[in-house]
């Protein structure tokens, strides 16, 4: 997915890594799965002796959906593909004497059950044990995994979920601050680009523009609503092959499902101006009034930022059909409220055409509102006891009026809307050792910037004590991303060589469009001064005029193709090693089809033929045929954990890998093609 060598070295991200982790017992190994768990374990006599053919039976407490497997011979049992959450657990063999235990399946985890069953001569019945919480420790993955409890419990008065990615070790949460314009994740020292965001299996990558997750590179709100989501994983190190687009972090989340009795839950929240601490910024400035109203006996100017944020939550869940049929929906609303001051400098008197633009009239506190609303509704249905499918549907709409205040007046304000809507079906098919996982996907990305109030040409005044923009915003910009995505993953686990393996393989193809109207300047802007390059204007026509003309629009279309295969094996029970590779491929990352105009290849040419060393100029002009995508994106991937006692208490873990993310359309693909087809003039009447 890159383009030549020398974006090789800055792209990709090869991280070696070996640590030593002192942590509690437990008994769980890493999984697979993107948004599911899986459950392993051996069945055994009392004396340790192997049995085959019992009946493991696990069904989720929550919707009442229930999975069978078998044991093998040598003891050993898996159930891949758990939706997270907790369930009951029964091994029965004629014979033994059942058991049942209550378990908890985290997303991205495998948790290890063993059992011993007691030999009786009749039927009794099942003997009932405690199984402990799991907490990982057998991963080569610097991960953690953020909790149902954690989620409802911990407090963030954002309600945004990445909040609480910040619990996970080299993971930054951009702060929630009452003027923030963005809220993003990134790890490792890397920008927020390099992350990425699977929500039940679906990538939120944002291709277009900066922050990683489509929606926050430039937003106060929220990517998902927090009252939908079960629970997350976040990876910062040493994730698996099966993982793509990605040089930094990865989150994987999965979303909460009805279960078998109708519940609901509601929230509302609220914080003001008085709720929320100054910053160091804040503090300075109250010093400072507070010092000079001290000297000249006269109140203080200082006041808090005027700030109030309410958040609306409600959800509920319930069976359509009993351990069959099951609905669940959620709305969250974001309302925040500000006031920005623009505070005009007073103009000098005396330039009558200054005068009768009235500069004061735009003065005063105005209001900046925001509001963001999310929607998400699943319906989910186990088919039959080797089958499950799911439709998803999540919207977020938002507008925000922003940028302006100090110099800008509200006419230079932006309407800034975001819509990000995302649609998926899936199909999960189990019989034995054997899960198949097949996913579609739909998902609708537009980041909207405009004039709040269009139509007038940007006017700046610069005068001394100050300057003043009044008039329309400069720019325009509607960036479109829609992409339809296919997803296959096969997991195996029944083979035995040399230990136990859990193989897994899968392939996704993603046709995206990227629509995209970047009208900079499209407002016209006029700057006014009372002299300027010895002439003398006295404000009343302008000595500059900057504008922006011609066609801002590429509509573009990229095919993105991604494969891996991997292998968890555990030569002994103490040992497991991850052994993969992937290779990921787009066929228009950066615009291939650009053609340099013949005006531009002209005036290269005459420059650089009289020149003493010539340019190789193939390398500055694009055919349409001459960008080649790029195919070596192969990424081998390797992990171990080691538990140094058998109760798993200390672990060594490590691993190394190749990782490549993409680079944002419109850092070069845009402005390679929108700087000819819609350049920026400036004029000088000085």
């Amino acid at each position: 997915m890159i383009t030549s060598m020398s974006t090789f070295a800055r792209l990709c991200r090869t991280v070696l890594f070996t640590g030593l982790a002192l942590v509690a017992l437990n008994g769980t190994v890493s999984s697979a799965q993107n948004t599911t768990g899986t459950l392993r374990g051996t069945v055994t006599a009392d004396g340790g002796a192997p049995i085959s053919d019992a009946q493991i039976i696990v069904r989720n407490t929550n919707s009442g959906v229930q999975r069978n497997a078998l044991s093998r011979e040598d003891g050993g049992y898996t159930l891949p593909g758990l939706v997270p959450g907790t369930y009951d657990v029964t091994v029965r063999r004629i014979g033994s004497s059942a058991q049942n235990r209550q378990v908890t399946v985290q997303i991205g985890a495998t948790q290890i059950q063993n059992f011993a069953l007691v030999q009786q001569s009749t039927q009794l019945e099942a003997v009932v044990v405690e199984a402990s919480a799991g907490v990982e420790t057998r991963t080569s993955e610097v991960a953690t995994n953020i909790t149902q409890a954690q989620i409802a419990k911990l407090p963030t008065p954002s309600r945004n979920f990445l909040d609480l990615a910040a619990l996970t070790p080299g993971v930054t949460v951009t702060e929630d601050r009452v003027n923030g314009q963005f809220r993003t994740f990134s790890a490792g020292g890397q920008t927020a680009n390099a992350v990425n965001l699977f929500i039940d299996g679906t990538s939120l990558k944002n291709d277009l523009t900066s922050g990683g997750i489509a929606g926050q590179d430039a937003s106060r709100g929220n990517p998902f609503p927090r009252n939908a989501i079960q629970e997350y994983r976040v990876i910062s190190q040493n994730f698996k092959a099966e993982y793509q687009k990605s040089s930094s972090a990865i989150i994987t989340a999965t979303t909460k499902s009805g279960g078998n009795k109708w519940s609901g839950n509601a929230l509302v929240g609220y914080q003001n101006a008085g709720l929320v601490g100054l910053d160091t910024f804040q503090r300075r400035d109250r010093n400072i009034a507070d010092s000079v109203a001290r000297m000249t006996n006269r109140p203080s100017t200082f006041s808090r930022p005027e700030y109030k944020r309410t958040l609306v939550a409600l959800s509920a869940g319930g069976p359509i059909v009993k351990d069959k049929m099951h609905f669940f929906g959620s709305y969250e609303g974001n309302y925040q409220d500000r006031a920005n001051r623009v505070n005009f400098a007073q103009p000098p008197s005396g330039f009558p055409a200054l005068d009768s633009v009235n500069l004061t009239q735009y003065n005063g506190s105005i209001g900046s509102p925001f509001r963001e609303t999310l929607l998400f509704g699943k319906l989910s249905n186990s088919i039959n006891d080797r089958s499950s499918a799911e439709i998803t549907l999540s919207v977020r709409r938002e507008t925000d009026i922003r940028d302006f205040g100090g110099n800008n007046s509200f006419q230079s304000a932006v309407d800034f809307r975001q819509n990000v809507s995302i649609a998926q079906v899936k199909h999960n098919y189990f019989v034995g050792a054997l899960l198949n996982e097949a996913k579609v996907d739909y998902s609708y990305f537009q980041r909207n910037p405009r004039p709040a109030s269009p139509g007038t040409a940007s006017r700046i005044f610069f005068y001394p004590g100050g300057e003043a923009r009044i008039g329309s915003n400069l720019s325009t910009q509607d960036f479109k991303q829609k992409r339809l995505g296919l997803r296959d993953d096969l997991t195996y686990s029944g083979v035995r060589l040399a230990g136990e393996h859990i193989f897994k393989g899968g392939a996704s193809f993603d046709f995206v469009n990227y629509d995209i109207l970047k009208d900079n300047r499209g407002t016209p802007e006029f700057a006014y001064r009372d002299q300027e390059g010895g002439q003398s204007f006295g404000f009343r026509t302008p000595f500059q005029l900057v504008y922006g003309t011609g066609d801002g629009t590429l509509d573009t279309n990229n095919r993105q193709f991604g494969a891996y295969i991997q292998d968890d094996w555990s030569p002994i029970p103490r040992l497991t090693f991850n052994i993969g590779v992937r290779w990921d491929y787009e066929s228009a990352m950066l615009n291939n089809d650009f053609v340099t105009p013949k005006n531009v290849v002209d005036a290269l040419t005459s420059v650089n033929s009289r020149l003493i060393t010539p340019l190789d100029l193939s390398r500055y002009i694009s055919t349409g045929n001459n960008r080649k995508p790029f195919k070596g994106a192969v990424q081998p991937r390797l992990g171990f954990s080691y538990a140094v006692d058998e109760n798993s208490r200390t672990t060594v873990f490590g691993g190394w890998g190749i990782y490549y993310d993409r680079i944002p359309f419109d850092l070069f693909a845009v402005d390679e093609q929108l700087k000819l087809s819609h350049p920026e003039f400036t004029v000088r009447f000085a």
